[in-house]
């Protein structure tokens, strides 16, 4: 038997190191970060167990790459749903709608990995985030920003504090709320998006203007 490629060997180690964000994401919604061992990641996943320190150098590590991987996968979803478009406007609304609809769906996940960013390592610069970054960058870009290299950290930062604000213990905001804020900070029709229905909450109607570049 001759050989694999190194093109073939590439393929391989990909898919099971996204084997491995997968069962992480799935493992910790379901039982918690403490819970959730490495070898039951490995198992969940079909992979050797020396594979997750292959690929990762701990579990922080490697739960931040699979909860950066979840959040661009459904980003890129929802900018690409049917019916596509262009619109810039829209396109912001469904990654604010898409964002908020994480903290919303997987409360649990989204809690752990906003626990562990505020710790000592910050964001861990995988491929995972970087491939995010870009995408929340461009939509920036398609929104119009004059500036995208100020106003993407800035939406970043938004985008955060609102799925911090859902999720906070004890004192949650409501996401529709959350939405209204960010919808008229951005101008954004209420419609656009995944509209909850009915009217912004907290009597935020969008200006004419909005709060546009």
């Amino acid at each position: 038997m001759s050989p694999r490629s190194a093109s073939v060997n590439e393929e391989l180690r990909r898919r099971s190191r996204e084997r491995l964000l997968q069962a992480t994401v799935e493992l910790v919604g379901e039982h918690g970060y403490e819970a959730t061992k490495l070898g039951d990641i490995a198992d969940r996943a079909g992979a050797a167990r020396g594979l997750v320190s292959y690929y990762f150098p701990g579990k922080r590590q490697l739960l931040q790459s699979a909860v950066h991987r979840l959040m661009h996968m459904t980003l890129q979803a929802a900018l690409e749903r049917e019916p596509r478009t262009e619109d810039g406007d829209e396109l912001l609304a469904r990654a604010i709608d898409a964002i908020l609809g994480l903290a919303r769906e997987r409360p649990r996940l989204m809690r752990t990995h906003m626990a562990g960013i505020l710790q000592a390592e910050g964001f861990v610069q995988c491929p995972e985030q970087q491939r995010l970054a870009q995408l929340l960058r461009d939509t920036v870009v398609h929104y119009g920003s004059p500036d995208a290299d100020v106003d993407y950290p800035l939406l970043r930062a938004l985008l955060m504090g609102a799925v911090f604000a859902v999720l906070l213990p004890g004192a949650p905001m409501p996401p529709d709320l959350l939405r209204a804020e960010l919808f008229q900070r951005y101008g954004l029709d209420w419609e656009s998006g995944v509209s909850p229905g009915g009217e912004p909450p907290g009597d935020t109607r969008t200006s004419e203007s909005g709060q546009r570049r």
